[in-house]
């Protein structure tokens, strides 16, 4: 097995400081549940503001726990100093997003000095039991030098 070393010790606490930044993320009353080398988690409680017209969660907001989940996994083995953008995701959508709880599962495949690739695995959550709802697979780019664009 492939042991993911983050370059940056205080990787968590960069993590949570840039995850707390993000008003999309507060907006939808998502979380980050699990950091790890390679690999955050981030739960989202369905409520009426994140739902569509049938009562699922919007594809939208499960694409947005999916994008951040897959960066910040991203993230956490990038060195200090740098940010991270995603330069491009596709998501498919399995099943409908319903249930207690929403959780995005990101980690990295394949970590590189400047492009990174990770995937997300969206679960809903209904009475302890998962069902895959989404899959998600992203690009992500370290950002270096550029005034505003460090986590």
């Amino acid at each position: 097995m492939n042991t993911l070393i983050p370059k940056d010790p205080a990787f968590q606490a960069r993590i949570q400081a840039s995850f707390a930044k993000q008003g999309l993320m507060s907006t939808l009353g998502a979380s980050i549940l699990h950091i790890a080398p390679g690999a955050v988690d981030i739960a989202l409680s369905p409520s009426p503001a994140v739902l569509q017209q049938h009562g699922f969660v919007h594809a939208g907001a499960v694409a947005a726990i999916a994008d951040t989940a897959a960066g910040y996994a991203a993230l956490g083995l990038m060195p200090p100093g740098v940010g991270v953008l995603t330069t491009e995701f596709k998501i498919n959508l399995v099943a409908p997003a319903a249930g207690d709880r929403i959780v995005a599962r990101g980690r990295v495949i394949k970590a590189g000095r400047t492009l990174t690739l990770a995937q997300t695995e969206v679960f809903s959550e209904t009475s302890g039991k998962e069902r895959l709802v989404a899959l998600l697979t992203a690009t992500l780019m370290t950002i270096e030098g550029r005034d505003g664009v460090a986590d």
